[in-house]
């Protein structure tokens, strides 16, 4: 049905796979852990969508692309490593992990596409590398356990929505590069007490700062 071979909750990958395909595994249920070859250099779309006792993932050296919605629904998966090689994680890639409490993201990402880690409700930390120009809209959204994140000087636009109900965000640190704050990108961050919004900033989208 999945394509590959799946005993007692875990998959069986061939070692000369290079690209794990979209929907591969798509609402897997009984998958809960996967050992991905060493070779594989893109996980596809939707790839383990769903797959809700999905527990333990390696993501090996060479990935260089992690898709949409890649682990989109994974509300069992704890941790997950993301190898230096990925420049871009794809829009909610990691979206209803729910379980997930830290991710520490390569030093050469570039971009946190839209939806990224919303609804990532146990994360209470991320370090964003400098390499990273743009935040996606709703990037981080719902992450209820944020409490307080550093946005590198990299970044030149904050996202709507992009923090959106991070309802435990203290603090936010926002870099003289940003020039425009998008609709939304903050609103409902109601333990939020101060911020200093840079000169740089020449854009200010509706209600972004609203409920806080």
């Amino acid at each position: 049905e999945y394509g590959y071979d799946i005993q007692n909750g875990k998959a069986i990958i061939p070692e000369w796979e290079t690209e794990i395909k979209e929907g591969a595994f798509l609402d897997c249920k009984e998958l809960t852990s996967v050992e991905l070859p060493q070779w594989i250099k893109k996980i596809g779309d939707r790839a383990f969508l769903g797959c809700s006792s999905l527990t333990e993932i390696t993501l090996p050296e060479w990935v260089e692309e992690i898709g949409g919605g890649a682990f989109c629904g994974c509300s069992s998966l704890k941790s997950i490593s993301i190898p230096p090689s990925v420049t871009e994680i794809g829009s909610s890639a990691f979206s209803g992990c729910s379980s997930l409490t830290e991710i520490t993201l390569p030093e050469w990402v570039e971009k946190i596409g839209g939806g990224a880690f919303s609804y990532c409700k146990s994360l209470t930390s991320i370090t964003i590398p400098p390499s990273v120009t743009e935040i996606g809209r709703g990037a981080f959204s719902f992450c209820s356990s944020l409490t307080s994140i550093t946005i590198p000087p990299s970044v030149t636009e904050i996202g709507g929505y992009a923090f959106n109900s991070c309802s435990s965000l203290k603090s936010i640190t926002i870099p003289p590069s940003v020039t425009e704050i998008g609709t939304c990108a903050f609103r409902g961050c109601s333990s939020l007490t101060s911020t200093s919004i840079p000169p740089s900033v020449t854009e200010i989208g509706q209600y972004a700062f609203r409920d806080c």
